[in-house]
């Protein structure tokens, strides 16, 4: 076959979609024939036996296209030796000689949606093939005419590596034998509309430092894993029944290094402190913004371009690695907020990729958040879910990751969501709910689930949708925890308002018990809150005094850390951070100097330390024989009263959330004798002014909220009080469940 001079050109002029047609070792006319296109060499050869023979390659054009003919029918293993005008000669090996890296297996597997692993095939990996080492590049584009890969290893030209295209799958690949590790990177595409473009890599593990976007080739997670006992625990763990306090970190801005420039820490620099700080204040989990590769530092790494990698500005991949182990060594799970939603528009990354609507959807009416200004994943593509669930199994996978909390769930699921009447499309079976979201929702539940036990899966989703956090057998989506973002709403409802207008808001803290077993929430006071003009939480607090807006917030803190559901705070709300939270500068640590913020401090400590010592706390976070009422309807003195049980535990929370202090408070319990007072938000250790019941109260032989003994307290002004009970001995009214005042062995 003689090769044409239209091909010689498409080879030369870097427009031939499958190079490796041409290029490479073929059997041709009854002779093998071989082929390269080196753009700056004035010569080459092709070395035989070792280089022991030397096969001259004629040139058939005048920019670098060689060809010879070797001897016999049968393909033997060989090198190039380039000749260059300044002298040079250069043995190398040629990458259109090697078979492709992805079989034809699991390119049907990825057609068809069930290639959830996609992360061991596309993007750029170490491979020995042949013998020879070198790093394997894979991508999906389709609909691109041509595809090469540039580097700073060959001046960013795009006619000396195209990759070929494989079937029908959209799959283009390549193998470079001896590329070094590390190298700048990015795909060089013709489009489907002929417009020359520059890609990074979807799949790619590492990226130069935001905001370049080059990958870096080869790079894998080396890191030598010691947290074996974590992991072995984990596989057992069960979310439900556990207590779970979780402590969300923007880990720019946690804390910087001021005399070097206000930089924020490393990996390696903030776990070791992280983890000290976790278990300090009794947080079981950390739980970080999103950390997956991101462009801007202002969208907080909600706008995701590298949805496989961790972000470079604290360290590379193995970096992320240690920062996990540390964690895990010092019993602190570390849980990922996760975006397969929605990505930016930036031209670098996934926006019309191969000139297409790739991972998009074509009507902007369903293909945009224009509220975010970012795009919207077409679910109803097998290899858009693939590329979604790959990224998830891939944190579990490469970095041990605990946890996904997903972001934005009821933009994902309601195509109405944030977009006004007109300005949305119901989908071809009719409707707002958008069904191909609700299957990728349950496949990556299920994948994540079967795959790795005792990850959690945490859906922040605002509506009421059905079955959040059911089982996908049962119909649910399948997640672990559904963040209950009515309890936030309504709690932070009631605690901004004066005095005079709490009375009338009192139902806002006992609705949230309507529904609080419809779903296993996660009570979360989160970024969310203290953004955007709202202020911080110590700031929202209705009051002058300094002093009484940390009585407000550890009252808050109280109610939220003994209602039932999992816990979950923004960091600075530990300790009361004045202002806003802004991304580009730390938490105003000097404030634990003061007293109030210090105290605050603590009070979270000590709650944590309550809910984690009673693992029946945990235990029936879910079960309504966890909770009962004693009275939910003192509006008018701005007081709640409840029971929390486990086994054959009780305890009493009273929560005053009004302006006065109350010296003779009755409330009616189920058991007589002795409660021992464990927590008082108004302790003088917390800044409070001291006031409490001495350490206990005892009860009387008299009716009270329908319980045949009373207890009479004294009931500081903004504070949540906790008591436990002390004795077995019990009297329990008509209407009050058996299990609050008979003790049962615990679970």
């Amino acid at each position: 076959m003689t090769l044409r001079d239209r091909e010689a050109f498409a080879i030369a002029e870097a427009r031939c979609p499958n190079p490796h047609d041409i290029l490479g070792w073929h059997l041709e006319d009854g002779h093998g024939t071989v082929r390269t296109f080196l753009a700056h060499a004035v010569g080459c050869a092709v070395l035989l036996d070792e280089g022991k023979q030397i096969i001259p390659m004629e040139s058939l054009t005048d920019c670098g296209l060689f060809q010879c003919t070797l001897p016999g029918t049968e393909f033997v293993p060989y090198r190039l030796l380039a000749s260059y005008a300044d002298g040079r000669r250069v043995e190398l090996e040629d990458a259109y000689r090697f078979p492709p890296t992805i079989s034809e297996y699991d390119r049907h597997l990825f057609a068809e949606g069930r290639a959830e692993r996609i992360h061991h095939l596309l993007g750029s990996h170490r491979r020995t093939i042949d013998g020879v080492q070198g790093l394997s590049f894979a991508v999906w584009a389709p609909n691109a005419r041509r595809i090469s890969l540039v580097g700073d290893f060959n001046d960013w030209d795009g006619r000396q590596l195209p990759l070929r295209k494989l079937g029908l799958s959209g799959i283009w690949e390549l193998f470079v034998p001896h590329l070094p590790v590390g190298r700048l990177y990015k795909y060089e595409l013709i489009d489907a509309n002929g417009q020359l473009q520059l890609r990074t890599d979807p799949c790619a593990l590492c990226y130069e430092r935001a905001p370049e976007a080059a990958a870096l080739t080869g790079i894998g997670v080396n890191h030598d894993w010691q947290d074996g006992e974590w992991m072995a625990e984990r596989r057992s763990f069960v979310p439900y029944r556990a207590p779970i306090s979780i402590y969300e970190v923007h880990l720019a801005s946690w804390r910087r290094v001021p005399e070097e420039n206000d930089r924020p820490l490393t990996y390696r620099e903030a776990a070791p402190l992280l983890a000290d700080y976790c278990n300090e204040l009794g947080f079981t989990h950390v739980e970080l913004l999103p950390i997956t590769e991101f462009p801007y530092d202002g969208s907080w790494g909600y706008q995701v371009t590298g949805y496989f990698a961790p972000t470079s500005r604290f360290g590379n991949p193995d970096d992320f690695a240690h920062f996990v182990d540390t964690l895990h060594r010092r019993g602190i799970g570390v849980i990922l907020d996760w975006v397969p939603g929605h990505f930016p528009k930036d031209r670098f990354a996934l926006a019309r990729f191969d000139g297409t609507c790739l991972y998009e959807h074509e009507d902007a009416r369903i293909g945009e958040h224009r509220n975010w200004g970012t795009l919207a994943f077409n679910f109803g593509r097998h290899e858009v879910r693939n590329f979604l669930i790959a990224s998830a199994l891939s944190w579990c996978e490469r970095f041990h990751i605990d946890g996904f909390r997903v972001d934005a769930v009821a933009a994902i699921v309601h195509r109405n969501h944030g977009r006004s009447d007109g300005e949305w499309l119901p989908h071809p079976q009719g409707g707002e709910e958008d069904s191909d979201a609700v299957l990728f929702l349950r496949e990556y539940n299920e994948w994540v689930h079967r795959l790795f036990p005792g990850v959690l899966t945490i859906a922040e989703e605002s509506t009421t949708h059905p079955g959040v956090s059911h089982p996908t057998y049962l119909g649910g989506l399948g997640f672990d925890f559904k963040w209950n973002m009515g309890w936030m709403h309504d709690t932070l409802y009631y605690f901004s308002q004066a005095a005079g207008q709490r009375q009338a808001a009192h139902h806002r803290l006992t609705f949230a018990m309507l529904y609080q077993y419809s779903e296993h929430f996660i009570l979360a006071l989160s970024h969310d809150e203290v953004v955007h003009g709202k202020g911080s939480l110590l700031a929202r607090m209705p009051s002058s005094s300094m002093d009484r807006k940390a009585d407000m917030l550890r009252a808050l803190y109280g109610y939220l850390w003994t209602w039932p559901g999992k816990k979950s705070l923004f960091m600075g709300g530990e300790f009361g951070q004045h202002d806003e939270w802004y991304h580009g500068r730390s938490l105003d640590w000097h404030l634990l100097h003061h007293c109030n913020h210090r105290g605050l401090q603590l009070w979270i400590r000590d709650l944590n330390r309550f809910y984690l010592s009673r693992p029946w706390l945990g235990f029936y976070d879910d079960d309504p024989a966890g909770f009962c009422w004693i009275n939910p309807d003192d509006s008018q003195g701005g007081v709640l009263s409840y029971l929390r049980r486990g086994g054959d535990e009780l305890v009493l929370v009273v929560g005053n959330f009004s302006w006065q202090d109350f010296n003779a408070y009755a409330v009616g319990v189920p058991r007589s004798g002795r409660w021992r007072e464990v927590l008082n938000g108004n302790a003088l250790l917390y800044g409070g002014s001291g006031i409490g019941n001495l350490g206990e109260g005892w009860t009387s032989d008299e009716s009270c909220n329908g319980f045949a003994q009373k207890l009479t307290l004294h009931l500081p002004a903004h504070s949540v009080l906790v008591f436990q009970h002390d004795t077995a001995v019990s009297i329990l009214p008509p209407h009050v469940p058996a299990s609050m005042a008979t003790p049962a062995k615990s679970n």
